[in-house]
């Protein structure tokens, strides 16, 4: 598969010190347990970094009407805007569950937003950023669902059912993917997907960072000097995360 950036950078946030970086907590109706846990990370935040690039999955679903949001994620989002008055930067790309943003995060929380990918500056290093869903799915059923859920047209559909069914179905829905999972496609998924990021590093020669999520694996991989494929990993299966600084990437765990 060809890999193919955007044409230019994405000034989502001033040049920051240090990011960290989380991805695919799958908040709202998750165990009471995961969602106290991520809120005290954000609040460990400020003590690690300047800016906060949530990549994808925060929540298990998220869908702005144009005056309705699911009220599972009420207490996160009151958490981050808590967050963002501190002068923390937030970064929110949109993944499978949750790409369908208005204006939402950046009128109510202060945070930049972006659909599918972006291009920014993380810690001085040129990054190109996404969740990663639908570019390396093995499945040609996973590649129509991604296909189907990115077009307007099927969000325009979605905005037209009254919430309570709405959100209703898709709760329903997503319990019974989750419980497909296949450890072995994950894993080949997995793969995949580093593969995809070392083309798109090779391919695109002003990038230092590929920054994905998606697969709930966590990775560093450094493919030639100063340069890296970095995935955070799901929060929801172990709390990890990785901090961007000068010095480069790293993955860490939160305790």
């Amino acid at each position: 598969m060809r890999a193919r950036a955007p044409l230019r950078y994405t000034p989502a946030v001033p040049d920051h010190s240090v990011t960290v970086v989380v991805a695919d907590a799958h908040l709202g109706p998750a165990p009471q347990p995961r969602t106290e846990s991520f809120h005290r990370f954000l609040a460990a935040v400020p003590d690690i970094g300047d800016h906060l690039l949530i990549n994808g999955d925060l929540f298990e679903f998220w869908f702005e009407y144009r005056h309705v949001i699911p009220r599972s994620c009420f207490g996160t989002l009151a958490e981050l805007a808590r967050l963002r008055q501190t002068g923390i930067a937030i970064t929110v790309t949109g993944g499978n569950h949750d790409r369908w943003g208005a204006g939402f995060w950046e009128n109510d929380i202060g945070a930049q937003f972006h659909r599918t990918h972006a291009r920014m500056q993380l810690a001085g290093w040129k990054a190109w950023v996404a969740h990663g869903d639908g570019m390396v799915e093995l499945e040609s059923g996973s590649r129509m669902l991604h296909a189907i859920t990115r077009h307007p047209f099927t969000e325009r559909l979605f905005r037209m059912v009254h919430p309570d069914l709405g959100f209703g179905l898709v709760h329903y829905m997503s319990r019974r993917l989750n419980a497909r999972r296949d450890p072995e496609l994950i894993a080949a998924a997995a793969q995949s997907q580093a593969s995809f990021a070392r083309n798109f590093l090779l391919q695109n020669s002003d990038l230092d960072l590929v920054v994905m999520g998606h697969t709930h694996r966590a990775v560093l991989h450094s493919v030639a000097e100063r340069r890296w494929y970095l995935n955070p990993g799901a929060w929801c299966e172990g709390m990890t995360y990785a901090l961007i600084s000068a010095a480069g990437p790293e993955l860490k765990t939160f305790a």
